[in-house]
């Protein structure tokens, strides 16, 4: 998208770069931070389109959505083209973020067990017959904060950017992640790569003191834990 010219409207670019097209084609899990506040504001300014005026409002914060979300409204309008119906409509809906994350506990899956944890994921991964790599993403209590697509992939291989990864992790405040991808085949059995990439999302994350508590590998009606394996 960095490659676009910038003199051209969201409406103007290619459908896969439009947020709306995105999100109705690959999910709203295959969108930034920006693209998602991008399509809730609607438009940018002169010069500047929509996506390109919220990467500059959260590049401004020190722990982006975090920050942005207990900013005030008269500070968010102080941004270059950020008006007050903007800047409202993005107040509103952080502020729903808000609510929705401190709806009681009981509301909230909590994963205790690999078992519950396929029972969750099973529904959109068993069914596929390429490669996912998902995301669960948890508060100190193992509660689901946000669940997340990273890749998609071949028949047998899916690629992880593991600076993705841990960029949502922090911008949800995550303390814990449960990994876990699909097997086509259904062989259950990790492969090098799944070992490898699970050994460096751990190092990775403990930089930041977050916790990969499992790595599942999901099929049609099975599935490997790492933790219950003890590979974690």
């Amino acid at each position: 998208m960095s490659d676009l010219p910038p003199n051209l409207t969201i409406k103007q670019w290619d459908p896969d770069d439009q947020p709306r097209e995105k999100l109705k084609e690959k999910g709203s899990e295959a969108l930034s931070v920006a693209e998602l506040l991008a399509i809730v504001i609607g438009s940018g300014s002169p010069g500047e389109s929509a996506v390109d005026l919220m990467k500059r409002v959260l590049h401004h914060q020190k722990n982006g959505l975090m920050d942005l979300q207990s900013i005030s409204l008269q500070s968010l309008m102080q941004f270059k083209g950020l008006g007050s119906a903007k800047a409202i409509k993005i107040k509103a809906v952080l502020e729903l973020s808000s609510r929705l994350q401190h709806l009681p506990y009981a509301e909230k899956k909590r994963f205790t067990t690999s078992s519950l944890v396929f029972q969750y994921l099973s529904p959109f991964l068993s069914p596929l017959r390429h490669e996912e790599f998902w995301i669960l993403y948890l508060n100190q209590s193992n509660r689901l904060l946000e669940k997340k697509c990273l890749s998609k992939g071949g028949i047998n291989q899916t690629v992880v950017d593991i600076r993705l990864a841990l960029k949502t992790a922090i911008e949800l405040g995550a303390t814990a992640m449960i990994l876990a991808h699909n097997h086509p085949s259904g062989n259950l059995t990790p492969s090098p790569q799944d070992k490898e990439i699970t050994k460096k999302l751990i190092r990775a994350a403990s930089t930041f003191d977050i916790l990969i508590l499992d790595h599942l590998i999901v099929s049609e009606k099975r599935y490997f834990s790492f933790k219950d394996e003890n590979l974690i």
